[in-house]
């Protein structure tokens, strides 16, 4: 009777073993088909295997490439001199008058390493013997409205030209005709070039000559009074060597003044 009993536990036991090793099996079996990469033929329609053109890689590679060759833009270091006026008076009388902006001007973008090409660099002039100064502290750095910082050239046309001494990409021209007291100056003309006598190759910047008394045609500026921001004007980054100015006498008088001209620009090529 015990050996029957005996023989009964063991079978049972048997069972369950073998019962047992089936269910870790199975178990088994399952994991390693879960964790199994899925092959291209086992993924869901909803999730179709996508693939990348080789042009489509190639334009973004060229897109990539071009941004991170784009020079980066900051503000050109302008150095204002001390205002010799407060505000800006406007002269009623002077045609085509352009209203202050009534704030300071806003930076102006040029690209990285954009200076001023103009320092001390060589300048002529249709009159060669001042009434007051020399032709050189046009480019001395001097910028304040003191006695003794600028030059006044002869009445009515007169120009200066400057000398880059090499070819530029030209952002921008800063002129200061005399800001010690609020003036507009008549027949600005602001030109670029690559011949030094002006007859090839020129480029005008600006031109408020509205009746073509220069004889360089009829200009869609604005006139504008002086202070001491002077007047920034937009070079586009035209290539040239020389800068030439034109102006013809002011509101108070027939004389021409300047006291300083910056050319912010980067070599050319």
């Amino acid at each position: 009777m015990r050996k029957k009993g005996l023989n009964s536990i063991v079978k049972v036991s048997v069972c369950v073993l073998i019962a047992m090793v089936l269910l870790v099996s199975a178990s088994c079996k399952q994991s390693e088909e879960e964790a199994r990469p899925e092959g291209p033929e086992q993924k869901s329609a909803k999730e179709p295997e996508k693939s990348v053109s080789e042009p489509t890689v190639k334009k973004a590679e060229q897109a990539v490439s071009e941004v991170s060759n784009t020079p980066k833009w900051v503000p050109i270091p302008i150095e204002l001199p001390k205002p010799m006026f407060v505000g800006t008076p406007q002269d009623t009388k002077v045609v085509n008058l352009e209203k202050p902006l009534g704030k300071p001007r806003p930076p102006f973008y040029a690209p990285a390493g954009t200076k001023n090409a103009a320092f001390e660099k060589p300048v002529t002039s249709t009159d060669e013997l001042p009434i007051i100064g020399e032709i050189e502290m046009i480019t001395d750095g001097d910028k304040e409205a003191a006695d003794g910082s600028y030059v006044e050239l002869g009445p009515f046309q007169q120009q200066v030209s400057i000398d880059l001494e090499a070819e530029y990409n030209i952002y921008a021209v800063l002129v200061w005709h005399y800001h010690k007291a609020a003036r507009v100056y008549f027949d600005v003309v602001v030109q670029v070039a690559n011949d030094p006598d002006f007859v090839t190759e020129v480029t005008t910047l600006f031109n408020n000559d509205i009746d073509n008394s220069a004889g360089l045609g009829v200009g869609k500026d604005k006139h504008y009074t002086e202070t001491a921001e002077g007047r920034l004007i937009a070079g586009k980054g035209v290539v040239a060597r020389y800068v030439r100015l034109y102006s013809n006498g002011n509101s108070s008088n027939d004389l021409n003044h300047y006291i300083e001209v910056e050319v912010f620009g980067k070599p050319a090529g």
